[in-house]
């Protein structure tokens, strides 16, 4: 149960170790290390490098078969090898476990300085921090500026802060089924799959024994935050009212299968982090707002929505190609949010147009 931990198979992961990191916030790491995943193969001088940012339950995995350190396959098939939209034999992808996740890169369940998970004394952590962590790790690959930064959902965040934080080092941006801001609509769906978390009593406060760990709270927040990926329409079509043989309605069974496929491979404090993170999400803090903020990015741009997400609107991401100045792509889908991870051959043809 739980995310990867120190001792399990490294599997395709690659590890670097960064130095002490102050905060957004005010608190301080005294070491990170960052699990990453790359495809491909550096050209001098790193201008073919292109990053990828996973979303909330990701991770560095982005394409590749379940194996020992991979509990699932790659969450982006399709997107990455030779002939793809990010095609191997001309760039150098690079993906990255994101600061405070569960899967290699240090988080809740990593060990603190004195051998025991952090827990609840993990620091309050910002976008920012994490995009500074993915600047180092930049840095220790000889990547001075990705040819791409993409990202979708929370990655989109990460995507869009690099572009902003650091308009030097990004010649080119793909923004995807995300926002610029936290909405209240966001906030309040996530801090409610907090509170169900924290009222799981194996909980404790956040410090809990990682062979017992809060999985049936974890299991309703991923319930929860299941129904916001997909589209009404689509569990209507799919599910409608039918009753399986068990009793279950066929639509709870569905999200009782990714609850418990969930817990399997996440750890719930970097579940309730990871959210909090997402709550405080503001491209336009300390930079004069949001509109501000857009006018820093001098990268070639692409945003892109679809038309079925109830989680990140299409109003949402026009915001965002109004102050880069591009025109918004509607990718059609019944699938809701996850639309940017199913709909691959449109997001592939967007990808192609843009890296050209």
């Amino acid at each position: 149960m739980g995310g990867w931990v120190e001792g399990d198979p490294a599997g395709d992961r690659r590890f670097v170790d960064l130095p002490a990191l102050s905060l957004e916030r005010g608190g301080r790491l005294p070491g990170v290390r960052v699990a990453y995943e790359t495809w491909g193969t550096l050209a001098p001088g790193g201008g073919n490098a292109v990053l990828v940012e996973h979303a909330l339950t990701g991770d560095s995995h982005v394409v590749g078969a379940v194996g020992p350190g991979h509990a699932t396959p790659g969450w982006w098939a399709g997107l990455v090898g030779p002939g793809a939209p990010l095609d191997t034999e001309r760039f150098f992808v690079v993906c990255a476990n994101v600061l405070g996740g569960c899967q290699g890169t240090t988080g809740p369940s990593s060990n603190a300085p004195d051998d025991g998970p952090w827990g609840s004394r993990f620091p309050e952590i910002t976008v920012g921090d994490q995009v500074r962590v993915e600047a180092a790790l930049a840095d220790a690959l000889g990547v001075e500026r990705w040819a791409c930064v993409v990202g979708g959902s929370m990655g989109g965040m990460r995507a869009l802060e690099w572009a902003v934080a650091l308009p030097d080092r990004v010649a080119t941006l793909f923004f995807l089924a995300s926002g610029a801001v936290a909405t209240a609509d966001q906030i309040g769906t996530q801090t409610t799959q907090q509170a169900a978390i924290r009222a799981d009593p194996r909980w404790r406060g956040g410090d809990f024994p990682l062979d017992d760990p809060p999985v049936d709270g974890l299991g309703v927040a991923r319930r929860i935050a299941h129904l916001t990926y997909r589209s009404a329409f689509e569990l209507g079509e799919r599910f409608g009212t039918r009753v399986q043989d068990d009793g279950r309605f066929a639509v709870a069974s569905y999200l009782d299968h990714h609850a418990d496929k969930l817990a399997r491979r996440f750890d719930a404090g970097s579940y309730v982090l990871l959210t909090e993170v997402m709550n405080t999400w503001d491209v336009g803090r300390g930079r004069g707002g949001v509109a501000a903020a857009l006018s820093r990015v001098t990268a070639r741009s692409l945003v892109a929505g679809v038309d079925s997400d109830r989680l990140y609107p299409l109003a949402l991401q026009q915001e965002v190609a109004d102050g880069l100045g591009v025109p918004l792509q509607v990718i059609e889908s019944p699938y809701g949010h996850d639309g940017f991870l199913i709909e691959t051959e449109t997001v592939g043809s967007l990808m192609r147009d843009l890296l050209g």
